[in-house]
């Protein structure tokens, strides 16, 4: 499961005690809400669905394909339904092939979701080899299904955004620049990817002496 209240108000703690910064922003929003997913199939699953789509769309393709393959979804029920019966769910022909190696992967074991390797860059290289998942995907659901407290999504959009509010930065940080700043922020890199995401969602602004984004 994903960090629980407790683990994210200790990993927060322990930032803004290091970082004046982080212990402003903290200040500013509050602690976050937990985000937490059910550990399996169901979770990425459903973060296929949901793939270049509005959140909108994503429950409404959701809720249709639960209804044809069940709910939670059954791995050997998808792959047993049409292709019509896919698209009649609102699956693209691309989003079907990846829902299929998703299931296809399950059933076999070479997905096997209570032996994921400990190690977070091993266990995002075995859930990236599934076809339709990729880091981002492999990264969020470590962190909300699995509560590992070190992922840090720092190709998110919103994380690079909101890293750049929270520490001050002109504009929004890169990919490469995001990650080079959070070397310090071990072992609570995914508490802080959380609070960014809270942070965003409440619209808190930048400080008066700071750039807007």
């Amino acid at each position: 499961m994903g960090i629980d209240r407790q683990g994210l108000k200790e990993s927060l703690d322990s930032l803004a005690a290091a970082e004046p910064r982080i212990a402003a922003a903290l200040a500013r929003a509050g602690y976050p809400e937990p985000r937490i997913s059910p550990r399996g199939y169901q979770t990425l699953l459903r973060a296929i669905v949901g793939q270049q789509v509005s959140i909108k769309a994503a429950a409404s393709m959701w809720a249709k394909l639960t209804a044809a393959i069940g709910d939670p979804p059954d791995p050997e029920r998808l792959l047993a339904a049409s292709d019509e019966a896919l698209r009649a769910a609102g699956l693209s022909r691309q989003k079907a092939g990846y829902a299929r190696s998703l299931a296809e992967e399950v059933i076999s074991g070479r997905l096997d979701f209570e032996r994921l390797p400990e190690d977070d860059e091993e266990a995002i290289a075995h859930l990236v080899r599934v076809k339709g998942i990729g880091r981002w995907t492999a990264e969020i659901y470590l962190l909300f299904a699995e509560g590992r407290r070190d992922i840090w999504p720092a190709g998110d959009l919103a994380v690079q955004i909101e890293t750049g509010v929270i520490m001050g930065l002109d504009g929004r940080p890169s990919e490469k620049q995001v990650r080079a700043l959070a070397d310090a922020w071990r072992p609570h890199r995914g508490a802080l990817a959380v609070f960014a995401w809270h942070h965003r969602r409440l619209g808190m602004e930048r400080p008066e002496d700071q750039a807007p984004v």
